[in-house]
């Protein structure tokens, strides 16, 4: 829950009554932990007769616009209460937490108050399992359906998916919410079963199979028919846990090289674990999340979307977890000087991407400049290349030995030593304090 300013608190006093207030600070605090709750590639337009739209397709929970604009969204859970006892779960049943329950009608009205009063711009529901998971998903469902029948609501709405709930009410679902996801959480399955006993991939992955088939049945039927309601627009995210276990960064990017497979997944989301029960014995106790870690996972992410890296360029036997150092893509270029220089001005656009200091918004601007005039190094950094990366690793007009001296490039100096050169010691100190946190997991995946 955003923390707001004593007008913002009064006003809500106004509206809601302090019981409500006080299940809305338990239930917002509880929802803190999930991550995956953008709102990307959904639009939404203003309708007569309606309240609210969507802006742009951009997110809003606590994401931000183009403009540097930050928009809001009611991030929540229905309830707290849980019938799963998942050791790395603040909300696990065995914990002695202050819980809470909004009801159907309350939760409405949260949102529609909040929402006419310009706090959000849309809503991230999420809920504790409680009798059955059908059951669970019944009362996401009906909210959903009200705000968009009865209350009119066309803003942004994401649900999460209770595993083992029926494919009826996920199809309910699925056509009032733009966005639905189902939590892996721990990427393999013996280390989910030995912090969450009563869970399995099969129970997460059946709902994503469901949303899926749910989404591609819509886009057929929309061909044929104009007016078909749209079916989860947005598609579906997940998230994982970081560090909770003993898996590598090599297992979870493999899980989510797989995920991305599917033709509806848009975002795997990577949570570095946070120390919530610190008396179980299967958990690590860390004084601080490995923000470090997750970060990396990031990027490589960020690499394997839209720099068409596989994951064995970025992980592989010898290096099966990511260099806190320096990112990804650098690491990659130390690990393969001969794919360097790479010539500017004759590369093709795949090239590019795999230069340290290129994105894909300077690749693309150099593939078609160089049309017009051979590119030097000003021009690069008029286009946003990072030159203090990139001269190591390129070639153009005026960087080869027919204007000057050869340029020292990283088949000169050799990685070793070009490595230093790239890390700077604020890098170095992070890192360090990052493997600080490190522990040793048993063959059995306790924390010893």
């Amino acid at each position: 829950m955003p923390t707001y300013g004593t007008p913002f608190i009064y006003l809500c006093r106004r509206m809601l009554t302090e019981k409500t207030m006080e299940k809305l600070r338990i239930l917002a605090e509880s929802a803190k932990y999930d991550v995956s709750c953008s709102s990307s590639g959904t639009v939404r337009k203003g309708k007569q007769g309606m309240v609210g739209s969507t802006v742009g397709g951009i997110g809003i929970c606590h994401s931000f616009a183009d403009d540097g604009r930050c928009i809001s969204l009611l991030k929540v859970m229905l309830t707290n209460y849980c019938m799963y006892d998942c050791a790395y779960c603040i909300n696990r049943r065995s914990n002695d937490i202050k819980r809470a329950t909004l009801s159907v009608s309350e939760l409405e009205e949260i949102t529609m108050e909040f929402y006419r009063r310009n706090y959000i711009e849309g809503l991230f529901l999420s809920s504790g399992v409680v009798r059955n998971p059908d059951y669970t998903m019944e009362r996401l469902t009906a909210i959903a359906r009200d705000l968009r029948l009865v209350h009119r609501f066309n803003g942004y709405i994401h649900l999460k998916s209770i595993p083992g709930a029926s494919q009826e009410l996920l199809n309910e679902a699925g056509r009032y919410a733009d966005r639905m996801s189902v939590n892996i959480e721990i990427p393999k399955e013996e280390s989910l079963k030995l912090l969450a006993p009563e869970k399995d991939h099969k129970s997460v992955f059946q709902p994503m199979k469901l949303i899926q088939q749910g989404v591609l049945e819509n886009k057929e039927d929309r061909k044929r028919y104009r007016h078909v309601p749209r079916f989860v627009p947005a598609g579906q995210s997940t998230q994982m846990i970081v560090g909770a276990t003993k898996e590598t960064d090599r297992d979870i990017l493999t899980m989510s090289s797989m995920l991305y497979g599917q033709p509806t997944m848009r975002r795997v989301y990577y949570s570095g674990y946070v120390s919530v029960n610190t008396y179980d014995p299967r958990l690590p106790v860390l004084k601080q999340p490995p923000l470090v870690r997750e970060n990396r996972l990031y990027q490589a992410d960020w690499l394997m979307r839209f720099y068409h890296f596989k994951v064995e360029e970025i992980v592989d036997d010898l290096h099966t977890n990511l260099d806190l150092e320096i990112d990804p893509k650098l690491a990659w270029a130390l690990r393969h000087p001969e794919a360097f220089p790479v010539d500017i001005n004759t590369a093709d656009y795949e090239q590019l991407l795999r230069v340290p200091g290129l994105g894909t918004k300077s690749a693309w601007l150099i593939v078609n400049s160089r049309r017009f005039n051979r590119l030097t190094s000003y021009d690069l950094k008029k286009m946003g290349v990072v030159m203090k990366k990139a001269k190591y690793f390129i070639t153009c007009h005026e960087l080869t030995s027919q204007f000057s001296q050869p340029v020292i490039g990283i088949n000169e100096l050799r990685p070793e030593r070009l490595r230093p050169l790239l890390v700077s010691k604020a890098q170095q100190k992070r890192a360090a304090d990052e493997k600080q946190l490190k522990l040793d997991f048993g063959d059995d995946g306790v924390c010893v």
